[in-house]
């Protein structure tokens, strides 16, 4: 059943991101930014289809749930290889030392981490970064694992733990699912007849959801690896095309629940923001660490009525 519903949603978000690309491509000014903006929603749709296969929940069996990660990467585009590690990582890493884009450690240089959460965030170079990486893994994958990029390069950009574990991957599987991410992208490209503006102004609007939705869901909550994210407010309608990606803390409380099934797992009683106080909040910048093991900053995050704690948020 799960792997037939997430075949059938992987086929229209697929149709459904060309059509916002021809859109932007061929049409008006202001269709194309409606189409731009749509794209940045129903692309999303495709990276939790993903998603679903990185835990092993796309389909029943692991050949069609490999398969429908390796096909969901290519509108990314990622190898799915290199997204089942890196996500399992951040799921190792939450709200650890090694993954606080909200906060900055006294070791650490406030200006810089402003940079990354700023730049990389909530301006949508987080995306484009890990594009980055993967056409220079395509292009060189020597350079990608050498030295230089794993010990320095990756780190200045806040990847460092990623990259180190990325490299240990076989050399031939990721560059084999780069290549037909990349494949499949140019294909697109000349078969919808597209234009360079029309697709940078979606992957422009997708980057800059897909990036500042990647750390709201976990901006300023616990610092617990298992319980540091929020169940997100948002409207119905677009939690359902993120496939429940908003309810984040049921998620890394339960990694092995299917997306449809997270509304169940999700407790009335404890703290959901909204997505928009979070993001806005973001905007003020980062802010000292607590511990690890402090609990969520809602005096930050409300300031305007400090709410009374839940035991969820410590």
């Amino acid at each position: 059943m799960a792997g037939m519903l997430n075949t059938a949603l992987l086929i229209l978000s697929l149709a459904a991101s060309w059509s916002c690309l021809w859109a932007a491509s061929h049409l008006s000014l202001g269709y194309a930014l409606v189409a731009a903006w749509l794209f940045s929603l129903v692309n999303n749709t495709t990276f939790a289809l993903m998603h679903e296969a990185v835990h092993g929940l796309g389909a029943k069996s692991a050949r069609r749930n490999d398969l429908l990660g390796i096909v969901s990467g290519l509108a990314f585009p990622t190898s799915f290889a290199m997204q089942r590690v890196a996500h399992m990582g951040h799921h190792e890493r939450n709200r650890t030392d090694l993954e606080l884009y909200d906060y900055y450690l006294p070791s650490q240089s406030r200006l810089v981490r402003n940079i990354w959460l700023y730049a990389g965030n909530l301006l949508g170079l987080y995306w484009w970064s890990v594009v980055f990486g993967n056409l220079v893994y395509l292009l060189a994958p020597g350079a990608y694992r050498s030295r230089f990029f794993v010990e320095r390069f990756a780190p200045a950009l806040g990847f460092g733990p990623y990259v180190a574990d990325l490299v240990k991957l076989p050399i031939m599987r990721v560059w084999t699912e780069i290549a037909l991410a990349f494949g499949y992208q140019a294909l697109i490209f000349y078969w919808l007849d597209l234009t360079v503006v029309g697709v940078l102004a979606c992957y422009w609007a997708f980057a800059l959801h897909w990036s500042v939705l990647q750390y709201a869901d976990h901006a300023w909550s616990a610092r617990d690896i298992r319980n540091g994210a929020w169940n997100l407010k948002v409207l119905d309608p677009f939690r359902w095309i993120a496939l429940n990606y908003h309810y984040h803390r049921a998620h890394h409380q339960h990694p092995q629940v299917p997306w449809y099934e997270l509304p169940h797992w999700v407790d009335a009683s404890e703290r959901q923001p909204s997505f928009w106080r979070v993001y806005f909040s973001l905007w003020k910048g980062v802010r000292p660490a607590p511990p690890m093991g402090a609990a969520a900053d809602l005096a930050f995050l409300f300031p305007s009525k400090p709410p009374a704690e839940s035991p969820a948020d410590k």
